[in-house]
């Protein structure tokens, strides 16, 4: 009954169902990963709100390089930990992230290079603040000066943020569109570690102008239900290529001939009754 499923065309059908089948899987399969790494990355971030900071050596590894040079990135499982660091602001090298969006309004973030006492420094995301007023989104705003003096901060562990253009320099003050710690670097005249904090406090006060920067969590939901639409799809090709082979089977065993109409006018009346 199912012998022509032997048939080269048929054959050809199955090959082509289970190579669909295994692509849909695979796809599903990294969607998984995605999804893992995003949950990954969400628990870091609920984690890092309530963890004591730890040392910035224990996230960052020093850079070892001379001026103008990056340190190795962090590791993926130390992002957005909290770590602490003292050293002075740079408030000769700061640097305007343009195109920033807090709540609704573009303006921009403030980096400044925090030296170490070691020579080395470490951008510190200081916060958002608009930009200057009747200029549009990119007017150079006035940035607060940071404090001076030994000073304190605590911050998330972020990444360098990839792509970004070049570095401008514009009355006095780096500009980028991206927070590309190596391009940064290339600017400042000391090594820098490969990624930045992004502040939460610091021991002398911030000022009221910055806004915090909010952290904002990974949509791993969104790769969950690509898993299961991929791994759904596969299903239904195997099922679907079943289900025409049988329909198939039954149409040459002549098991799915449509019954021919009843011609109900030929039928004897039914007989009256008293």
């Amino acid at each position: 009954m199912y012998r022509f499923l032997l048939t080269p065309r048929w054959l050809g059908y199955l090959a082509l169902t289970l190579v669909a089948a295994a692509l849909m899987v695979f796809l599903g399969n990294w969607q998984l990963d995605r999804y893992r790494g995003r949950t990954a990355v969400n628990e870091r971030i609920d984690a890092g709100a309530t963890m004591a900071p730890a040392p910035l050596s224990d996230a960052m590894p020093a850079p070892t390089g001379g001026p103008g040079t990056a340190g190795p990135a962090p590791a993926d499982e130390l992002t957005w930990t909290r770590v602490t660091a003292t050293g002075r602001y740079d408030g000769t090298n700061v640097v305007l992230v343009r195109g920033r969006t807090v709540d609704s309004t573009v303006g921009f973030e403030v980096l400044t290079p925090l030296v170490l006492d070691d020579g080395t420094a470490v951008l510190v995301d200081r916060g958002w603040i608009p930009p200057a007023p009747g200029g549009g989104a990119i007017a150079q705003p006035q940035v607060p000066a940071a404090p001076t003096g030994p000073v304190t901060v605590s911050g998330r562990v972020v990444a360098s943020e990839s792509g970004g253009g070049a570095v401008d320099r514009r009355d006095g003050k780096l500009e980028i569109r991206r927070i590309g710690v190596p391009r940064i670097a290339r600017e400042l005249p000391y090594p820098i570690h490969g990624g930045y904090l992004l502040l939460d406090e610091q021991s002398r006060a911030t000022d009221p102008a910055f806004k915090a920067v909010p952290i904002g969590h990974t949509n791993n939901w969104q790769n969950f239900g690509y898993v299961v639409q991929w791994w759904l799809f596969a299903g239904m090709s195997l099922v679907g290529y079943g289900w025409v082979a049988r329909r198939e089977a039954r149409r040459a065993a002549g098991l799915g001939k449509p019954r021919p109409p009843v011609d109900r006018a030929a039928e004897p009346a039914p007989s009256a009754t008293a």
